[in-house]
């Protein structure tokens, strides 16, 4: 194995989040013999992710740009920075919180906006390396947080479960036309994308 890089561990940091996710997805089963059993994978799956964040914050150590302990700090200040509904800006917690979750949602997105006030896209920062539908999802809640037009929507099922079985079979229908449903929502996205910001900046 040659020496690790930042570059080389991305797969890595990727499968271990995957793992986690899945872990989590699976759910718990079998009464308190299979919440042990998830929490003891669940516990294993984060140790794994958690040993990855260490390594990158160890080799960015070695080039003198910073440490674990600056990671930790760093996101601590975030966090207090970010959520003054919850934080003072000592880090102690205040005497009460919002109400709502949209109350909550509302003064997180503020304080980025006053963070980054240049900011006019409601799309950046989006990974691209996200897939189509994940990326998809992610636009569209970010177009509705900042109130701009969303794409046109279609019936949907009851249930989760019966709206995973469509996405399915429009990916089997997809498949049996020839096209590559990954790619055809990929491109939809960015044309999404780039229609609404430049609606946004004019309105």
């Amino acid at each position: 194995m040659g020496a690790l890089t930042h570059e080389s561990l991305v797969e890595y940091l990727l499968e271990e989040a995957f793992e986690v996710a899945e872990t989590i997805e699976a759910g718990v089963s079998g009464g308190t013999a299979g919440e042990q059993h998830f929490d003891a994978e669940l516990l294993g799956e984060l140790g794994d992710v958690l040993l990855q964040l260490v390594l990158h914050a160890r080799l960015a150590e070695e080039r003198g740009a910073f440490m674990f302990d600056d990671v930790a700090r760093g996101l601590t200040a975030k966090m207090v920075r970010r959520n003054p509904h919850v934080f003072r800006p000592d880090g102690s917690l205040q005497d009460s919180f919002p109400a709502t979750v949209d109350e909550i949602v509302q003064k997180w997105d503020a304080v980025k906006r006053a963070e980054r006030p240049q900011r006019t896209d409601p799309f950046e920062g989006i990974p691209l390396a996200l897939p189509a539908l994940a990326r998809a999802q992610k636009s569209i809640d970010r177009a509705a947080r900042a109130g701009v037009e969303l794409p046109a929507g279609v019936p949907i099922p009851g249930t989760e479960e019966e709206l995973g079985e469509l996405l399915l079979a429009v990916v089997r229908s997809a498949h049996a036309s020839g096209f590559d449903a990954e790619r055809a929502l990929r491109g939809a996205v960015r044309d999404y994308q780039q229609h609404v910001p430049r609606q946004h900046q004019q309105s």
